[in-house]
């Protein structure tokens, strides 16, 4: 691992019409423009889509590393995120962040063992610690069949 600070760069480029290229060094391009909601045409990812796909991204991640660390055994991980956006006194904001996860295991875990993890991924998840939004999490641990 690198020494802290770490640095992340991107790049945003756009023309009066179209979509935006997203791009870093490195990475494939991605468009984006504006979601459906705001009269965008829905077919490209948006900021907010990022926002909360970068949580949904980064609770998994944390997960993987703390059950590395832990030896901890799973088959599959899915994370729905669920971001509300809504008008506030600041202006509009993202007010509410649920995170849906539904964790995989193999026979025999102890379903409170794996639970604890995830809770623990998600209290080190940087992304969402980052974020000035209420943040909301269930859980749901499955055995593998």
């Amino acid at each position: 691992m690198q020494a802290f600070p770490h640095h992340y760069k991107v790049n945003a480029s756009a023309r009066q019409e179209g979509a935006i290229t997203v791009s870093a060094d490195g990475l494939p391009d991605i468009e984006s423009g504006p979601p459906a909601s705001f009269g965008g045409s829905g077919d490209v990812w948006s900021p907010e889509d990022f926002f909360v796909a970068a949580a949904a991204d980064c609770l998994i991640l944390t997960f993987r590393a703390l059950a590395r660390m832990k030896k901890f055994e799973w088959v599959a991980f899915d994370c729905q995120g669920d971001g509300v956006l809504d008008k506030t006194d600041e202006g509009l904001k993202f007010t509410e962040l649920h995170l849906r996860a539904k964790l995989t295991v193999p026979a025999g875990t102890d379903p409170a063992q794996a639970e604890e993890l995830v809770l623990k991924a998600k209290k080190g998840c940087l992304v969402t610690k980052s974020m000035a939004t209420e943040i909301f999490l269930t859980c749901e641990i499955e055995t593998a069949g």
